[in-house]
């Protein structure tokens, strides 16, 4: 019988995507192409670009009924999620309402589904400002009682979703996120020249530069001043690495700068900002490693990134990371700076270690897929 499946598609319109909204846009796009017996309604607060989530030569219909596809668009100035979104899944209900990257509106259907990222807040709290830490409590506790079925990243995330709001087990799915396909390793030295000027890694008519890299916000719980302390010792026996701590500033970042320069590593450390998705197969491939010591993740997407583009990877031990990782990491207890420092040691300096981690990496990499990702959360959808 065809279904209705409405998705809040709003996390997935940011031009600049981290990891939530990267997965809500791809999932979109790869449930889109399943087809199947169901119809899928978009809820978006403006409208989305021209082909955003088009995966195939087919574009999104605006009509009900001219596509197995809408894009319902729903503009509302202040809280979009709980007013705007309520009214319309209130006044048109789909039978089925799917949240991937958010909470669920105050008002929705009863069949509602809903996507949990991680519980980062209850395991580190000092590392979210304190009324981010009491809505994401809020929410999180509200849509694990209110959905009829909750999807998780990562059996480290299940657990803790358990753990910390008492949901039943049987009421929770784990669905390994995809990874981008289209990253592959980049062996170009022109290439690799280039796209390591251009981000200030290295200056023009100098040799490519050897560094260590980090991509993602710059926030509390990524753990960078521990990273920043572990480089310092790694910079006294390898002085020429540099560090490159990619991507854009989020709260509490200042910490990260003042420890550089506290410990005089102003001109070894490079900050690039954000880094457009055409530069990150280069930046990653010419890493001497990727260093990923996160305090705590749900999924972490940038190790799967770092290891389609053959880059060695430490990551901490803890959440998730190991799960996702495989054997593709050398793992370090994220608290423990000496050891981040060793990790980072071994990875500079041993060549065989990091051409086994690579390896591993790219054997990692097929236990995950949006194909899979879309069909298993489509899946779980069709149970309620």
């Amino acid at each position: 019988m065809l279904k209705l499946i409405g998705i809040d598609a709003s996390r997935a319109l940011r031009r600049q995507r981290t990891g939530t909204e990267n997965y809500s846009w791809q999932l979109i796009r790869h449930l889109l192409a399943l087809g199947g017996s169901h119809r899928f309604r978009l809820y978006c607060p403006q409208s989305p670009p021209a082909g955003l989530f088009d995966l195939s030569d087919q574009p999104l219909s605006a009509e009900v009924g001219a596509s197995h596809a809408e894009v319902r668009v729903i503009p509302w100035p202040r809280l979009w999620t709980h007013l705007r979104l309520s009214w319309e899944v209130t006044r048109h209900p789909p039978d089925v309402l799917f949240v991937p990257s958010h909470v669920l509106p105050l008002l929705h259907p009863r069949r509602s589904v809903v996507t949990v990222h991680d519980l980062g807040f209850r395991i580190f709290p000092e590392a979210h400002k304190p009324l981010d830490r009491a809505y994401l409590d809020w929410s999180t506790r509200f849509n694990a009682r209110s959905a009829r079925r909750v999807l998780v990243d990562s059996q480290a995330t299940r657990d803790d979703l358990i753990r910390f709001t008492g949901v039943r087990a049987d009421k929770i799915s784990v669905v390994y996120l995809g990874r981008d396909e289209s990253l592959a390793p980049v062996d170009d030295p022109q290439r690799l020249a280039e796209v390591q000027r251009r981000l200030g890694i290295s200056q023009p008519g100098q040799d490519l530069a050897a560094y260590i890299l980090y991509v993602g916000t710059l926030q509390p719980r990524k753990n960078l001043v521990r990273l920043v302390e572990a480089f310092a010792a790694v910079r006294q026996q390898h002085p020429a690495i540099l560090l490159v701590l990619a991507g854009r500033r989020g709260w509490l970042a200042e910490p990260i700068f003042q420890r550089v320069a506290a410990l005089g590593l102003q001109d070894a450390v490079r900050f690039p900002g954000y880094v457009a998705d055409a530069d990150l197969p280069a930046l990653l491939s010419g890493a001497r490693c990727f260093a990923f010591p996160s305090l705590y993740e749900g999924f972490g997407f940038p190790v799967l990134e770092a290891q389609a583009c053959g880059a060695p990877v430490l990551a901490a031990s803890t959440s998730s990371l190991p799960e996702v990782a495989g054997h593709g990491a050398l793992l370090v207890h994220p608290l423990d700076p000496d050891a981040i420092a060793a990790g980072l040691l071994r990875l500079v300096g041993e060549p065989a270690l990091r051409a086994e981690l690579a390896a591993a990496g790219f054997a990692n990499l097929p236990r995950f897929s949006w194909q899979r990702c879309a069909a298993e959360t489509l899946a779980a959808l069709e149970t309620i």
